[in-house]
């Protein structure tokens, strides 16, 4: 039995918060290390490269948030004294330096808001991701965002989804466009249409298995199987469910959903999955997704007429507490006191009126957060890094922000770039589907350790997925300009996109 199943064993990880008044009254130096794996179960991360202060990484399923709730999740950074969040690749927000005296207050108010922290880190059900712009834009067969908060309902708080043998990570969209990297999700439920009675139903295809780190990239295995949207949270619980009485745990490594999928077939899986609802599943529908991308980033339209929803592009996923605040007071003046967090790390402000659009894109704050920034800006995504993973090999926000910077003045505008950084092998910057994907290592030069990467091109997720290759190995990073420049020449223009205004 390895370390954390140990520790699993011993006591579930939801009743840690029966401890949190004495680890906020003792201090953070006295909470045992099983104790600080456990508290990763409340959303709570203890990070080495910042001793004494905590991360607290904050779930909406879809990134979908009130202005209410971003103004207090900009308070809670201000407060923090560094004033730093992250928008991660799972529609979620990371506050940053946070003191275990501080955790029971900020619990108690994300509670009272309607957010919660709970089962964001360890062998948990993650964020529940889906296209950003579900309920907003014409082209999807319908919206998502009801299935993904009727899924979290079923295990938020719920011990018989706190024992999985690793993470599970879900993806659902209704929407053709990709967006969502649902190809390396756990499970992937996307657009199909089906006819099962002989009349035509909008619904969804099942995959299952998809995973980026843990060995390199596989992609989720289609079970041949379409589910109604009313039956996809029943399904994906029972897929869970599944994954913790069979999956392998012997191994961290080797604990992820992609293994029992290997050892099973896809034939098999589906059948045990048909045993636990007690029901058989119809095959697959057609495929009704696209081929085209998008990072969500530009003003589009709205299938109401005379909305639009605008796109803003962080720098590499970080905020400030008062970008936060003056997003929420954005929302409120433009729009409808809503806002979406992407799964590229941007934040859409949506139902904004053609009337407003033009006072909105004079807003100070779209200097920070621009709504048309260059074509390498606008795919670009990192992993938090250095700053403050455990894990990270490199400084990545920091040097993406520098290499698109330097690109910029290399080349000025040229055809949309996705440049993804992860800062170890865990991939958590997505790097395997990235036009450009860039790893995290360290290399010597001349008798110095310094900062490089593994350079992968040519990955692509969707309908037709593809791993990016490895071209090149510990490249330093302050060459990466050059190196890249070199690249470019290689990449088709892609289509244009037809709904961006």
């Amino acid at each position: 039995m390895n370390k954390i199943e140990a520790l699993k064993a011993e006591r579930d990880g939801l009743a840690v918060a029966e401890d949190l008044a004495r680890f906020a009254r003792e201090g953070w130096r006295t909470i045992a290390d099983d104790d600080k794996e456990r508290l990763k179960w409340l959303g709570v991360f203890h990070r080495r490269p910042t001793p004494g202060h905590f991360m607290m990484r904050i779930r909406m399923p879809n990134g979908i948030l009130t202005a209410a709730q971003a103004r207090l999740l900009g308070e809670i950074t201000q407060r923090s004294g560094k004033n730093v969040a992250d928008v991660t690749t799972r529609q979620q927000l990371q506050l940053r330096w946070v003191t275990i005296e501080g955790v029971p207050e900020i619990l108690a108010r994300l509670e009272a808001a309607g957010l919660s922290s709970l089962q964001t880190g360890m062998d948990n059900v993650r964020g529940v991701v889906g296209c950003p712009a579900t309920g907003l834009t014409a082209r999807e067969l319908f919206d998502t965002a009801p299935i993904a908060r009727d899924f979290q309902r079923i295990f938020l708080g719920n011990r018989e989804f706190t024992n999985l043998p690793r993470k599970f990570n879900v993806t659902i969209t209704g929407c053709p466009d990709h967006c969502t990297t649902g190809e390396t999700q756990d499970v992937s439920m996307t657009p199909a249409r089906a006819e099962p009675d002989g009349v035509e139903v909008a619904g969804l295809n099942v995959a299952v298995g998809g995973k980026q780190g843990s060995g390199g990239p596989v992609f989720a295995a289609s079970l041949d199987a379409f589910v109604l949207p009313a039956e996809a949270a029943e399904v994906c619980a029972a897929i869970a469910l599944l994954f913790r009485d069979h999956g392998p745990r012997e191994s961290r490594s080797r604990a992820r959903l992609a293994f029992l999928v290997e050892a099973w077939g896809a034939e098999r899986f589906r059948k045990e999955l048909e045993v636990r609802l007690g029901r058989p599943l119809p095959p697959a529908g057609r495929d009704a997704r696209g081929a085209r991308t998008t990072e969500h980033v530009g003003i589009f339209r709205q299938r109401e007429p005379g909305l639009n929803y605008v796109g803003l592009k962080t720098p590499a996923g970080r905020v400030s507490g008062e970008q936060l605040l003056e997003l929420a007071r954005l929302s409120e003046r433009y729009g409808r006191g809503e806002l979406r967090l992407t799964p590229s790390q941007n934040v859409l402000l949506p139902h904004v009126p053609d009337r407003l659009l033009g006072d909105l894109t004079q807003e100070p704050l779209l200097r920070e957060l621009p709504y048309n920034p260059s074509e390498v800006q606008r795919g670009l995504v990192a992993c938090t890094g250095t700053d403050f993973c455990n894990l990270a090999l490199i400084d990545t926000k920091t040097r993406a922000m520098a290499f698109a910077r330097e690109f910029e003045q290399r080349w000025g505008r040229t055809r949309p770039l996705t440049v993804r950084w992860s800062g170890c092998p865990a991939s958590c910057g997505n790097h395997h589907t990235a036009d450009v994907g860039l790893q995290g290592c360290k290399v010597k030069v001349d008798g110095r350790i310094v900062d490089g990467v593994h350079v992968f091109v040519g990955g692509r997720g969707g309908a037709a997925p593809r791993a990016a290759m490895k071209i090149l190995e510990d490249v330093p990073c302050d060459e990466l300009p050059a190196v890249l420049e070199r690249l470019l020449r290689f990449f088709p223009r892609p289509e244009r996109k037809e709904e961006e205004t």
